[in-house]
């Protein structure tokens, strides 16, 4: 699964200002015994107290029909489970959540049924579990078939199985029935075993009407007509899966397919209209699954794989085996309004998703406090494959904003450990976050580096084919990696050596033996971010590691405290100017040194940050790396570049460096010609206006914009209004534009208004340029006309990517009842839909005119919003977060600490409110030791 808008949410708060073991490890075997809780009939007690399901049953085949009614917007369904019963008991313990349940029977392997009357049916709603009473005992060794009717309304919202709409441009409102059960939604479509250890094979039946086509995991094999217009499809058996992968769709919409070099059926679905935007979709995917065969050297293991834009989507898209989901934004491309950005996030949600069918599908983790197992490789692959299948996209650039994201998270004393505890459907839920994606990329990346590219991709190799359709642990992964394995499998030392002489197997590193799995335990099971502070004495590097936290400094009482037991193997590289060569070493304790010798006159640490790791350079350090910039900039990679930047403001936020030291470093950027260093320190500038111009303080607010065009002036006038140039140029330009236009600069908004005017007189028929149409639509939308006609175009516009564009535009109005209109809108769910409404609310939130309203929005509608999006869910997260990003005053530090208080047996389970509070500080913070500063800096910089 990827998150939608998590990304550009987390992308505001990383540049400011920018354990107790799971119960995986303690999993009961035997029968469950009755509790006093009675919540049954009779004499029956719900026999099964805990979260997780007992062991002692184990599903090994379901028989699932379905029948989706499109008209009464509800379905019925049967299933039939074959179980293997593990210990003799009288109860099969099983999820269920909003099902009416009809009918329950068990029979034994011959079909017989074990008691002549229906079975009764017990419920713990929360724990969303039933319980079965079966008067025959279950013996041990068995197996048998447990057999239930169930109906239930189509669900509202995002999860279980679903109804969805879309419009045609005649304005006919169609239904379409969808799934989503990741993580814990299976359970809302049939009564099942939704944990993921509990792997079976699926056979799937879908009745339908003519008018409609039905998909799941597996490919159609029979149609039967039944009475009337009735047909039901019968879908092969499927591979052993989790339940959360399995998916059906009854719908009406249309196809494209091409076959892969294997000869593996690839199918793109949208709604009729936005067929044409399918096409680039099925090149990328093609590409993408030839490419997973050959880098992971395992076949794609279904006969087809279907994409499917969904029309209503919370999240960006879902990896259910051989039936992806989609938002119709992370699928649909259309060359007329989407512009690179958009090109290029298509291309990495499909590198995603399909990454997935190996990671996350084929070998799956075996709960999901190891979540990242399938996410972090998830997301790393997204790099990996599009840089082999699109160069051209340049996705190399990304991966450190990636890394940055995940640093913003982990800086936070609420951040959590990348293998953390989760039992609860909404910890469950939180774990998607910055950590298990973000985080578990950039370790990883680490990690590629460390080993070398062709020890890491054999290692990840032998973990697949090892686990293939089973379930594994974070150990699994570090003894693949290690080429280890235990006892029982050891086979050779050619393929793997055993658990004894695993720690003789370990890694040379610079002229050190290490043992992998004590290295990535520190990276894994405790939280945060190493700082690496770097002092020069002579031909030595004196260096010490902390851990680095954005919220608590140095001087503060408690720095000792949050300080306490922290400690990583950190595999350093460094350069120097005497030599191209990179060097390394294996830091694994408080404090070290490493010799570079008296000639070299600068050192830079973690070389293309390929480590996970925030470096300071002590004493003089930072003067001496702002004089390499100036003096020769390009001694340095441009991700070297971007590193440096990026470290010291962090450092000015955690109060280790003045904000004057990294202004000053950023001074440079005149001489920069490479996007992403240019991009990276404009953006801090950008996060303190949007700080500031909330403050009410005209004068410094005035200077700060005055600043950045002047400084930036040379690049923001050499931009093209058009689609022109590489990816990397396209990208500037659309940054460099939007800024320069929402700073009100005059041949800014004169082109903008010109291109408006065009497209206004066009009827809206006019192709903008795509890159520049957001701020094109962003200007426009600041008069009345232009932003009723925006809305206008909002309404009957076919294309997502559009759609987006103009919905920013219409966000950025500065008058309060236009955004007030907006959210109410979102809210209602019509015009703009509920899964855009979270950031519809991020993004007014971002207004100058808008943060408070959109807060006290949030506080007025919580409720509501919490009907819409599940607690734990990226949108609750995202409008949590999203809405208290740039808040700076102790008043409303006050203001948010009472009304989470206010609803605190909702938020005492979030992770996000704790976030979002720790932000807020951090700002106060921020804007407390560095607004006097900035306002010399600039009075100084403006003489």
């Amino acid at each position: 699964m990827i998150p939608v808008g998590f990304l550009v949410l987390l992308a505001f708060s990383i540049h400011l200002v920018g354990s107790q073991p799971s119960q995986s490890s303690q999993q009961v075997t035997s029968p469950p015994s009755p509790t006093a809780e009675s919540l049954g009939d009779g004499n029956l007690s719900f026999p099964w107290s805990r979260l997780r399901l007992p062991r002692y049953i184990v599903p090994l085949h379901y028989h699932l029909l379905l029948h989706p009614n499109l008209t009464t917007l509800s379905f019925t369904g049967t299933v039939q489970i074959q179980i293997d019963v593990q210990n003799n008991t009288n109860w099969v313990v099983l999820h269920s959540k909003g099902l009416q349940i009809s009918k329950a029977t068990i029979l034994d392997q011959n079909l017989n049924h074990l008691s002549d009357q229906v079975l009764p049916v017990l419920h713990n709603p929360s724990h969303e579990q039933i319980g079965i009473f079966s008067p025959r005992v279950l013996s041990s060794g068995q197996k048998y078939f447990l057999y239930m009717e169930f109906e239930a309304e189509l669900a509202e919202g995002f999860y279980g199985f679903y109804k969805s709409t879309y419009r045609t441009s005649e304005g006919e409102t169609r239904f379409l029935a969808s799934t989503h059960f990741e993580p814990t939604s299976a359970r809302m479509a049939f009564p099942c075993f939704d944990e993921p250890s509990f792997k079976a094979n699926f056979s799937v039946r879908i009745r339908r009407s003519r008018d409609y086509i039905s998909l799941s995991n597996m490919p159609v094999i029979k149609t039967v007509q039944l009475n009337g217009d009735l047909l039901e499809d019968q879908f092969a058996p499927s591979v052993m899966m989790s339940t959360y992968l399995v998916a059906f769709i009854v719908c009406d919409f249309k196809s494209v397919s091409a076959m892969t070099s294997s000869g593996v059926k690839v199918s793109i679905y949208a709604a009729p209209e936005k067929w044409m935007q399918t096409h680039y979709a099925l090149e990328v995917a093609v590409k993408m699954l030839d490419f997973y065969e050959e880098y992971f050297n395992i076949r794609y293991p279904l006969p087809k794989q279907d994409l499917i834009a969904i029309p209503d989507f919370q999240v960006g898209a879902m990896e259910n085996w051989g039936l992806t989901t989609y938002r119709e934004t992370s699928l649909l491309y259309d060359p007329l309004t989407s512009s690179i950005s958009d090109k290029l996030w298509v291309t990495m949600v499909i590198g995603h998703e399909l990454a997935h069918q190996w990671f996350g599908n084929l070998v799956t983790m075996d709960w999901w406090n190891d979540l990242w197992l399938n996410e972090g490789f998830a997301r790393y692959m997204e790099y990996i494959s599009v840089e082999a299948t699109y160069p051209i996209l340049k996705v190399d650039e990304y991966l450190l904003h990636t890394c940055f994201v995940a640093i913003g998270l982990d800086s936070l004393n609420s951040s959590r450990p990348i293998s953390s505890p989760a039992e609860s459907p909404t910890q469950i839920e939180e774990m998607f976050d910055s950590v298990s994606y973000d985080k578990g990329a950039c370790v990883l990346h680490m990690l590629r580096y460390f080993l070398s590219e062709d020890v890491f991709q054999s290692g990840i190799v032998r973990y697949l084919r090892k686990f293939s359709y089973g379930n594994a642990h974070n150990q699994d992964l570090w003894d693949s990696l290690s080429n280890t394995c235990s006892e029982d499998d050891f086979t050779s030392a050619k393929h793997c050596y055993s658990s004894d002489q695993a720690s003789k197997n370990a890694y040379l590193f610079a002229g050190e033996h290490l043992n992998l799995t004590a290295m990535m335990n520190t990276w894994t099971l405790q939280k945060g971010i190493p700082l690496v502070t770097v002092t020069r004495k002579g031909p030595r590097l004196l260096l010490r590691q902390d851990r680095f936290l954005r919220t608590v400094h140095p001087s503060d009482p408690q720095w000792q405290a949050v300080q306490q037991g922290f400690l990583w193997h950190i595999p350093l590289t460094y350069k120097t100017d005497i030599s191209s060569t990179i060097h390394r070493h294996m830091m694994t304790s408080p404090t070290d040194s490493v010799h570079i010798g008296e000639k070299a006159s600068w050192v830079k640490i973690n070389s293309d940050m390929t480590g996970y790791y925030v470096v300071h350079y002590a004493d003089d350090g930072w003067d001496v790396m702002a004089k390499l910039l100036r003096e020769n900039h390009t001694a340095l990679s441009y991700k070297d570049r971007t590193h440096l930047i990026h470290n010291a403001f962090q450092l000015v936020t955690a109060g280790h460096l003045p904000l004057n030291k990294a202004l000053d470093l950023i001074g440079y950027l005149q001489l920069e010609k490479h996007t992403v260093p240019l991009l990276e320190g404009l953006a801090y500038l950008e996060v303190f206006y949007h700080i500031i111009e909330k403050r009410d303080e005209p004068t410094l607010t005035k200077n700060l914009e005055k600043y950045i065009l002047q400084f930036f002036r040379a690049v923001i006038d050499q931009q093209t209004w058009s689609d022109s140039g590489t990816v990397s140029e396209r990208r500037l330009r659309s940054e460099v534009l939007s800024l320069a236009c929402h700073l009100e600069y005059p041949p800014c908004l004169e082109r903008a208004n010109q291109h408006f005017k065009d497209w206004l007189h066009s009827n809206g028929t006019l192709n903008l340029p795509t890159d520049v149409a957001e701020t094109v639509f962003s200007v426009g939308a600041q008069n009345d006309h232009g932003w009723t006609l925006l809305l206008n175009t909002y309404r009957n516009s076919l294309s997502e990517a559009q759609k987006n564009k103009i919905l920013s535009a219409l966000t950025s109005s500065r008058d309060k009842d236009k955004l007030q209109r907006l959210l109410e809108m979102g809210l209602e769910g019509n015009v703009i839909r509920s899964q855009d409404l979270s950031y519809l609310i991020l993004m007014i939130a971002r207004n100058p005119k808008g943060h408070h309203l959109a807060w006290n929005f949030v506080k007025k509608n919580w409720d509501a919003l919490v009907e819409k999006f599940p607690l734990g869910s990226f949108g609750i997260r995202n409008i949590i977060i999203g809405t208290t990003q740039q808040f700076s005053f102790p008043e409303e530090l006050t203001e948010v600490q009472q009304f989470f208080e206010s609803i605190k047996e909702q938020t005492s389970q979030l992770r996000a409110t704790q976030l979002a509070l720790e932000n807020v500080q951090k700002n106060i913070r921020w804007v407390q030791r560095n607004l006097g500063v900035l306002s010399n800096w600039l009075n100084e910089q403006m003489k």
